[in-house]
């Protein structure tokens, strides 16, 4: 039986699992009731199995019938505070959170490939590392347990790191999609408070307004983008937060704005912090202003290994289909702490489309959304390829030492 076959076999305790963490949704670093649900469906396989001190996490390691590398396969688990209106036979039951990026998904396919590689563990030759993550929405989880130590879980780095996402629209259902260098943005945040004196809306010369000075930030930031970036190399600066002022006629003492920052390379990531920095505070000394900009890196740019990608995209047309793989054109906006992982071990994150079946991806609800919705069929499917990824990286590194693997 094929490994594909036999998640097919495994798929209704998928489903089961995954209507589990579904309802019962949480966030953060801190997910007692999923590693509770994670820890049960990998009770009984010959796995090592720990915690994380910091975080919720679980990791589990899988020692191979014969000495070998390691490959490590992550999922993540956090939700977010989202109120769902998905319309789902199965949806969260506790009110503000909502898996609305697939999370649990992830976490079911994983422990899927556990039980799928652990029956077959007499075929390997090395060891797989499970990687359960809290955290991915924000927290950097991924990041606390390489400090925590996931990544010497096995007593080796990891030859090759491999990561799925499902994505509730764009993409048909049970398609797969990566492409080597950038995958994903690195994403920041910057906030800025211009901070002057208040007074009487009909007299603004008797005060320091400081809500134009913040005006002129937000459009001067869309200009530097423009100007200061190479289109080809982009940059994204969207504020999505202003705030400043209570009344009509009263001038206040100080606006707030937040924005995320988005870069696809390293070198944009570098350079857009200074510029951006270097703008607001240049704006506000010519208004006579002080301002507090704090810039927070928060996840760098997720790199695709070439060799892992071009890897990834075999695999796929093998097991499945030609026709179930696409070479994504250009990288994701959206970012992800795996990017911590490939700044590590050379890795492959992958996209699923996961849109409900009879519904439009061009037109379904995107992740994150309340409405955003993930079929289940897909998720046979991601336990297979990730099993397939791991036993089949871990074949190759035998293969090109000229150890037997049969």
């Amino acid at each position: 039986m094929s490994l594909r076959e036999a998640a097919e076999d495994i798929s209704s305790e998928l489903v089961r699992l995954r209507h589990a963490l579904h309802r019962e949704p949480e966030l953060g670093l801190d997910l007692p009731r999923t590693q509770e649900k994670v820890l049960g469906a990998l009770a009984g396989l010959p796995l090592e199995v720990s915690t994380g001190a910091r975080l919720s996490s679980v990791t589990a390691v899988l020692r191979g019938a014969r000495p070998g590398p390691t490959v490590l396969l992550r999922g993540d688990m956090d939700a977010l505070p989202v109120t769902e209106r998905s319309g789902a036979p199965v949806v969260s039951e506790l009110a503000g959170r909502m898996h609305a990026c697939g999370h649990d998904l992830h976490t079911a396919m994983l422990a899927g490939a556990a039980h799928l590689l652990a029956a077959r563990r007499d075929r390997l030759a090395g060891d797989i590392v499970f990687m359960f993550q809290p955290g991915e929405e924000g927290a950097g989880g991924a990041k606390i347990m390489i400090e925590e130590g996931v990544l010497d879980a096995s007593g080796r780095r990891p030859v090759a790191a491999y990561a799925l996402h499902v994505i509730s629209s764009l993409l048909p259902r049970g398609v797969f999609v990566t492409r080597s260098g950038p995958i994903m943005a690195a994403a920041d945040r910057l906030t800025v408070t211009v901070r002057g004196s208040g007074g009487h809306g009909s007299t603004p010369h008797l005060a320091s307004d400081p809500i134009p000075a913040a005006c002129e930030m937000v459009t001067a930031l869309q200009t530097m983008v423009t100007r200061g970036f190479d289109v080809f190399d982009p940059v994204v600066v969207t504020v999505g937060s202003f705030h400043a002022g209570t009344a009509d006629n009263v001038i206040p003492g100080e606006a707030r704005f937040e924005a995320t920052v988005r870069s696809f390379s390293t070198a944009a990531h570098e350079r857009v912090q200074e510029r951006v920095l270097r703008l607001v505070r240049g704006i506000a000394a010519a208004h006579g202003l002080e301002v507090d900009a704090d810039y927070d890196v928060s996840y760098p740019v997720t790199v695709n290994s070439a060799a892992e990608a071009e890897f990834v995209g075999a695999t796929v047309r093998e097991v499945f289909d030609e026709r179930r793989f696409i070479r994504a054109p250009q990288p994701f906006a959206g970012s992800e702490d795996f990017s911590f992982v490939c700044e590590e071990v050379p890795s492959a994150f992958v996209a699923l489309g996961a849109c409900p079946a009879g519904a439009d991806p061009s037109k379904a609800a995107y992740n994150h959304a309340p409405e955003a919705a993930f079929d289940d069929a897909v998720l046979a499917d991601g336990a297979a390829l990730y099993a397939e990824l791991a036993a089949r990286r871990l074949a190759q590194e035998a293969s090109a030492g000229g150890v037997d693997h049969q």
